[in-house]
């Protein structure tokens, strides 16, 4: 085995993409297969330019890249699936590449090669890394923008594939989305960088307040425009084709789903661009809005309507010699443009600096007026870029400029925002040179009394440099990449700061209430913004969280306050995930929300500490913050274990596989599912366990042994199929049956244990049409079944018929198509390709759920799932729901006297005309449900057995009724509503 230092590689722009081939619009098409690469994909009209590479290509073709966003109140969970196929019989070197928002943080990588988990562990980043020796060395540098694409930065990884073998690629990510201009904007990298046979991108917004508004974009790719599939510009038409969104007032669902034709008129080497999806909402007047979800609060603050307040602006403009050319001229056009949007109480001023300093109106700041515009233009034109970049005298002529102007009129300008806007494409090179002494200036000059804002342009800026000058003086820093359309960018920077609503925001709660919040103290709140803070709740107790808000605007300080309640605020986050079904991620939303944005002040504090005891204090904090929510920083780093490839082009074996391959299978009985043998050996992954220290190489075996055949005793309680029920009755040994006719959506309690073994079994129906002349009207299935484990620590898993998602301490997205096998420490979870999935909780809880997929389906056919429990031993005496209540009652088989209505009941073709003394019943509680011996199937029809079958919904035998067993969501943990089923 490999272990590495997981790589993220910051790839330029030019060496990621490989030329693309134009597609004219009277190329010749034909029907065309795509079997060698996905025997299950319909034919397709392909270009015969597109089938040419599609056939020539030697690399391993993609067969699925599914990228699907959950956006749960401005939080975005990301998670990408991307399955590979080597098609050649010699192993052959796959990279899976993916382009991640700047401000995002990973949450979890894993690789399935050969039907292996290779899993990937975040730790703390040692203070002195070696250099490793493996295929894909590199750091993450979030400092490195020359290696980072405008705001995307690149996840590279390559493995070695086994000949005719897959590799799967799962990756997540987390991120705050931040409004600017009005506007929330999510951007998905469509960048394969070849054709992929199923390709799907997919975005759900979830929100409290409703969307007002919603767009989604041509697609995007740098400066030029893309192709949406029709041949036209970007600016002329709508979303890409193949988009489709579904909305309502709170929620929509966006899918991109477009075929490899449609994808080859786009772009033929697989560069789509970016899925770009604009969002806003309607906004609270007051203090905003306040989301409280299990101990954790959110509070996002935008207000509108509000006087804008005048602002004192300094423009301190790099001209120097690498200015010359593109860069001046977009530089100018901005600036020309800015010019045109100052308002009149506005003031202004320009520094350029190159080798030498100038100003435009020295020792002044002018009001906005015909005249003074007039005369600004005139300067911007006659800008001639010369000489080398005195970054610090630049800044300290600006600064002094703004101070002393501020300084002459404080009294006037009490209510107005300055700030200084700071613009290079290089490195200092005159003057003062170190980084350290001009951020100490910077500081030095600036006082506090205003804020810095920094843009850098190009490949050759000290980033690092002008995000601390940044961050120091209230400020941010934005980047704009060499080919980028600059004027665009500069100006839509402006817009974001150009319009000042208030100053000097506090956000402050209830002192005993709360305790960690976030950032509370803000410099300014521009128009189109957005402020948010988080924090944790330690006062579970009251029911009150006060809230208040000062800040101040152009013509007076202000106050907002109110008593916000925080039980009716949990109840409504909690009925809004339920009503939507926004998915496990977003079950604790606003603890990851707290801690990503906890993480990010730390590491913004470490960057402005100054003392070294400061520093490690901050680099402390937001380390452990890392670690506990699995977020790879700046401060951490990933580790991944690598499969090695012997020379005949397999998989070297583990240590854990040699040993199993010499114990004996177990005895197959009648109750048993076996693997099937040629199914690929699942690997064990022990997740509560440290990987292997990092080495180059490590011991490999001799070969690889055949797989030892594994099985899963069962038990007959299941519900399967239709959904048909079976119980077999433990303390009775008796088997009895039952059907329940439910709705389709609704969300059936199967297990509830919740409050002493803290597990949690529930499913989701889904419908379809009744065969012809069947006397029902619709059949159901299961499509969806989640369990909930809640000890020693909360974890799920989630299953539908394509995939498992199993989060515990890491989250992890798996494929139902592909033999694995996870553990990790209250859960193991074994996948048999496309048959079964076993789940084992504390050791001795057992459930195994089956996959039943159909090829061709009838229209009354479904893919769907069916739940059997194994073992319920760790299950307690107060276990519920539709199969638990029976797992610990005794229940008789009775006879009753035959009467006319119970003949009339119970009839069968068997029966009808007979007569009949007597009908069979069974005794549960202090109830008596007749019943009729009948036959089911079970394990997909590999077993038949004989069981007493109750009718109509199974009324009586069933504690209280079949209402009663629906739940909210998914991952509804309440409990019996009715007491237990001990007596």
């Amino acid at each position: 085995m490999l272990l590495i230092v997981l790589v993220l590689y910051l790839c330029p722009v030019f060496q990621c993409q490989t030329e693309e081939t134009e597609l004219s619009e009277d190329v010749d098409f034909e029907e065309y297969t795509l079997s060698d690469m996905d025997p299950n994909a319909a034919p397709l009209r392909i270009p015969r330019q597109v089938k040419t590479l599609l056939t020539k290509e030697t690399k391993p073709h993609i067969q699925e890249l599914s990228v699907q966003t959950t956006i749960i109140s401005r939080y975005a969970f990301t998670a990408v699936s991307c399955s590979m196929l080597n098609r050649h019989s010699a192993a052959t070197r796959g990279v899976f590449q993916f382009h991640i928002p700047t401000a995002a943080y990973i949450s979890n990588f894993t690789m399935i090669v050969g039907g292996r988990v290779f899993p990937s562990q975040v730790k703390a980043k040692e203070k002195k890394m070696k250099k490793e020796v493996g295929e894909n060395n590199g750091k993450r540098n979030k400092n490195t923008p020359e290696q980072s694409e405008g705001e995307m930065e690149v996840f590279r990884m390559e493995v070695t594939i086994p000949g005719r073998n897959r590799a799967v690629f799962l990756l997540t990510y987390e991120e705050l989305l931040q409004r600017r201009l009005g506007r929330y904007e999510h951007v998905t990298s469509v960048r394969p960088m070849q054709l992929v046979s199923r390709l799907s991108m997919g975005v759900t917004i979830v929100e409290h307040s409703r969307i007002t508004y919603l767009e989604v974009l041509p697609l995007r790719n740098g400066k030029t425009p893309s192709s949406n599939g029709n041949g036209k510009a970007d600016g002329k038409v709508g979303p890409p084709v193949s988009t489709v969104v579904k909305q309502n007032e709170t929620f929509c669902k966006i899918s991109f789903t477009p075929n490899i034709a449609q994808q080859a008129k786009i772009a033929t080497n697989g560069m789509l661009g970016e899925f770009v999806v604009r969002y806003d909402v309607e906004r609270e007047i007051g203090i905003g809005d306040i989301q409280v979800l299990d101990g954790h609060f959110v509070h996002y603050f935008a207000p509108k309507d509000l006087p804008v307040v005048s602002k004192n602006v300094v423009f301190v403009i790099d001209t120097s010699a690498s200015m010359v050319g593109t860069k001046i001229r977009q530089t100018k056009e901005a600036l020309f443009t800015i010019l045109r949007e100052l308002r009149p109480n506005d003031h202004f001023n320009y520094v350029t600096f190159s080798n030498r300093i100038r100003v435009w109106q020295p020792g002044k700041l002018v009001p906005v007026t015909p005249n003074n515009i007039r005369d600004a233009k005139k300067f911007i034109y006659m800008i001639s870029p010369t000489g080398g970049t005195d970054i610090n005298g630049g800044i300290q002529t600006g600064s002094a400029l703004l101070s002393d102007y501020l300084s002459s009129k404080e009294e006037s300008h009490h209510n107005s925002v300055s700030l200084i806007i700071f613009l290079t494409d290089g490195r200092p090179t005159v003057g003062v040179v170190q980084s350290p002494v001009i951020i100490g200036n910077t500081k030095a000059a600036v006082q506090e009394k205003f804020c810095l804002f920094t843009i850098g342009m190009g490949d050759d800026v000290d980033y690092r440099l002008l995000e601390r000058m940044s961050l120091d003086n209230c400020g941010t820093m934005r980047r704009i990449p060499e080919d980028a359309a600059a004027s665009v960018m500069l100006k839509g920077f402006y817009d974001e700061i150009g319009t000042p609503l208030l100053s000097d925001i506090r956000v402050e709660y209830s002192e005993d209430a709360v305790e960690y919040i976030t950032q509370n103290l803000f410099t300014n709140y521009f128009n189109g913004s957005e402020l948010v803070v988080a924090g944790k709740l330690t006062n579970r107790s009251s029911d009150s969280l006060h809230v208040q808000v000062t800040a101040s605007n152009s013509e007076r300080s202000i106050v907002l306050e109110k008593d916000v309640s925080i039980h009716e605020r949990e109840q409504e986050t909690e009925r809004r995930l339920a009503e939507v079904e926004a998915g496990p991620n977003t079950n604790d939303y606003v603890e990851r929300l707290w801690g990503y944005l906890s993480v990010k002040d730390g590491l913004k504090g470490r960057l402005r500490s100054q003392t070294s005891a400061e520093r490690e204090n901050y680099t402390q904090h937001a380390t452990n913050l890392s670690l506990t929510y699995n977020f790879l920083t700046p401060l951490t780093q990933m580790i991944v274990e690598k499969p090695q490839v012997l020379a005949d082009g397999t998989l070297a074996q583990t240590q854990k596989e040699a040993e199993a391959t010499e114990a004996p299978p177990p005895a197959e009985t009648s109750n048993q599912l076996s693997e099937d043998n040629n199914s690929l050996t699942p690997q064990s992954l022990h997740r509560n366990q440290p990987p292997k220290p990092i080495s180059a190489v490590s011991k490999a075996t001799s070969g690889v042994s055949k797989p030892a055949k594994k099985s899963v005793t069962l038990s007959k309680t299941s519900a399967d199929g239709d959904p048909h029920f079976v119980v077999e009755v433990p303390l009775s040994k008796l088997t009895m049956c039952f059907n329940i006719n439910g709705e389709p959506g609704h969300i059936l309690r199967l297990v509830t244990d919740h409050k002493h073994s803290g597990v949690t079994v529930n499913g989701a129906l889904i419908g379809a049409p009744a065969p012809a002349g069947s006397h029902k009207v619709q059949r159901t299935y299961f499509s969806t079944i989640t369990i909930v484990a809640n000890k020693p620590r909360r974890s799920y898993i989630e299953v539908t018929p394509q995939k498992v998602i199993l989060d515990g301490r890491d989250r992890m997205i798996l494929p139902s198509s592909s033999s694995i096998s996870v553990e990790t420490a209250n859960l193991a979870v074994v996948i048999i390709a496309n048959t079964n999935l076993t789940v084992t909780i504390q050791g001795t809880i057992q459930f195994v759920i089956l996959f039943h997929h159909y090829k061709n389906p009838a229209p009354y056919q479904r893919d769907h799932l069916g739940f059997y429990i194994a073992n319920s031993k760790g299950l307690s005496k107060y276990t519920h729901g539709l199969l638990g209540q029976f797992l610990y009652e005794d229940i008789g088989l009775t006879q009753l006297p035959g009467n006319f209505s119970m003949a009339a009941e119970n009839s069968t073709q068997e029966t009808l005309g007979k007569n009949i003394t007597s009908y069979p019943a069974l005794k549960v509680k202090d109830r008596t449900v007749t019943v009729i011996k009948k036959s089911r199937q079970i394990y997909s029809g590999k077993q038949t057995i004989d069981c007493w079958f109750a009718k109509n919904n199974a009324a009586k035998l069933i504690d209280g009724q079949y209402s009663d067993y629906v739940v909210s969501h998914l991952f509804d943990t309440g409990d019996w509503a009715n007491g237990t089923n001990t007596h």
